[in-house]
């Protein structure tokens, strides 16, 4: 055997994989880019409706070119409880079927057209100043060096034919029988799990087909492995998780291994027929047709039949199974069981699987500020209560001063996820939401400082065994609500898809209303003072109250400033 050969073969195969490796990576990022909000209204419109789930599966999985991502995705929000077992098994059936897009686009003749495709992409990409263009650029700059890398394979195991310890090796992975056939699948398996990518495995193995080392249903054996062995990844992503995304991962598992072991049981009628299929598609040209280029024989009529192969099976396979998901659920649940100690939920639904998907990261986190508006209105009406009551309710108090911890770690998970998606290759429209959503997060933790500053001076009372007047309790109580209502304001405005226009100007309207109003109870309150009805110590500790609530409504105001895009 000559080694300088081989170590040829093996540079230019390797350096090849790496560039289709990073074009697929570009090509995701740079979709990823241009189309953020398309896959978060996306992921939004998953319900239990079994054919819609699967729909956004194969949608989502298309634009961002990795079934892999996409479970993992998916693991990672039914982790988080924001997707149920149902709707995840829905998602990851589409998934399978929106990655065989891959094999399409590597069957189009451009491949030669890569370089100058990827240079001309790249000249876009790096002096761009647009980020739409510049994103759109990306994908194109990925898409070439998805074809480039793809020629630089074919190149590479071009002179294999010529080396007949390898020609011999590869015939005994030849589909004759079933053990044959499996003997493929296995291949394919391994070898995805290896790389922990499909659309690498499927690359090379087009790559491999077109160069004639292997005919069209070794091929097409090998891509049924392949989806075996990229269930690897959603399987690894659910070490440590909860039962439920545990529960995901396994079907995903199950829905492959089931959906090969029943498919190569008709391995040989079924690419019979796919073969027929591209006979006609391709106006007579068979699956294993050599063509002569340049005093080089290739097989290009290959590549389409194994990409055939791969969507028919996922779509077969997702057909197959669509009307069983209920029952696939139940069969998940007993396969892993609830555990016997109910699992603790974690502060925050953020899930660091989600950083290769920044659109659908931005959409979680965003939900999690909203979670937090939500707690500051929730710790406002315990306060109110221990407010309106003479004898303090020692529980109610427990549980503001354990919302404000719960907020503290909250913002710090927010911020600190955010950091990390900033991190990443994303856009400036990306990065504004990000800043938008820190700057929330640390509004409406500084407004849970405040609410807990209150509950402090009202036991400070207490201890001091002061009282507050009748009116003074009241103008009191009627501060709160008045503040109550103007984060109900704020909070509703966050939840709207899109921010009526009058909202900033009203929001400035109140905020003003209720400065005046503070002031005019601290005004009665001074009156009260100098009447004796109120002690100088009580004074000051009810005017820091009042005043409390001043800045609260301060801070809620700068939110309105962030929805209201004024800052």
């Amino acid at each position: 055997m000559d080694i300088q050969k081989l170590f040829e073969i093996l540079f230019v195969v390797v350096g090849g994989l790496g560039v289709f490796l990073l074009g697929m990576k570009f090509m995701s990022e740079g979709m990823q880019a241009v189309a953020g909000d398309r896959l978060r209204k996306l992921i939004g419109a998953v319900t239990n409706n079994r054919f819609l789930a699967c729909g956004v599966g194969t949608a989502v999985t298309s634009v961002i070119q990795s079934s892999s991502v996409t479970t993992v995705m998916v693991v990672g929000m039914v982790n988080a409880g924001i997707m149920t077992l149902k709707q995840a098994i829905g998602v990851i059936f589409g998934a399978n079927i929106g990655t065989t897009i891959t094999g399409w686009i590597l069957t189009v003749k451009i491949d030669k057209y890569g370089l100058p495709l990827l240079g001309v992409a790249a000249l876009f990409y790096l002096f761009s100043r647009r980020d739409r263009i510049r994103f759109t650029a990306m994908f194109f700059l990925g898409l070439g060096m998805v074809f480039f890398g793809l020629e630089l394979m074919k190149d590479g195991f071009s002179p294999v034919k010529d080396m007949p310890q390898f020609v011999e090796w590869f015939h005994r992975f030849e589909p004759v029988d079933y053990l044959g056939v499996m003997k493929c699948v296995l291949a394919g398996a391994l070898l995805t799990a290896i790389v922990q990518s499909s659309s690498a495995t499927l690359g090379i193995t087009m790559a491999l087909a077109f160069s004639g080392i292997i005919q069209f249903k070794t091929g097409a054996a090998l891509v049924l492995g392949e989806n075996i062995g990229t269930t690897i990844t959603a399987f690894l992503a659910s070490l440590g998780t909860t039962t439920n995304a545990r529960r995901a991962a396994y079907g995903h598992m199950l829905f492959n291994i089931i959906g090969v072991l029943w498919i190569t049981t008709i391995f040989q009628p079924y690419t019979d027929g796919i073969a027929m299929f591209v006979e006609r598609f391709q106006h007579g040209h068979l699956p294993d047709e050599a063509v002569y280029v340049n005093n080089a024989v290739t097989y290009p009529y290959t590549q389409a039949a194994i990409a055939a192969t791969h969507t028919g099976f996922n779509i077969l396979n997702t057909l197959f199974f669509l009307p069983f998901v209920g029952l696939l659920a139940r069969l998940l649940m007993f396969v892993v069981p609830d555990k016997a100690v109910p699992e603790t939920p974690r502060l925050t639904y953020l899930d660091m699987r989600l950083f290769d998907t920044p659109s659908i990261a931005l959409e979680q986190s965003w939900k999690e500020v909203l979670r937090m508006g939500q707690i500051c209105r929730t710790m406002m009406d315990t306060l109110r209560h221990i407010l309106d009551n003479d004898q303090i309710d020692s529980e109610k108090a427990d549980q503001i001063f354990q919302k404000e911890n719960d907020m503290d770690m909250v913002q710090k998970e927010i911020v600190e996820f955010l950091g990390d998606v900033m991190s990443g290759n994303i856009s400036h429209e990306a990065v504004e939401e990000s800043r938008r959503q820190v700057r929330m997060a640390d509004e409406f933790e500084s407004i849970s400082d405040y609410v807990t500053g209150i509950l402090k001076l009202r036991l400070k009372i207490r201890d001091g065994q002061l009282h507050i007047s009748p009116e003074g309790k009241q103008d009191l109580l009627a501060l709160h609500d008045t503040t109550a209502r103007y984060i109900d304001l704020i909070n509703k405005a966050a939840n709207t898809d899109e921010v009526p226009p009058e909202f900033f100007s009203e929001a400035k309207t109140k905020g003003t209303a209720l400065t005046v109003n503070m002031k005019e109870y601290r005004s009665k309150h001074l009156v009260r003072v100098g009447e004796g009805i109120a002690s100088p110590l009580k004074s000051l500790i009810f005017t820091d109250m009042l005043t409390s609530y001043r800045r609260i409504k301060d801070h809620a105001f700068n939110i309105a400033e962030v929805l209201a895009g004024e800052k």
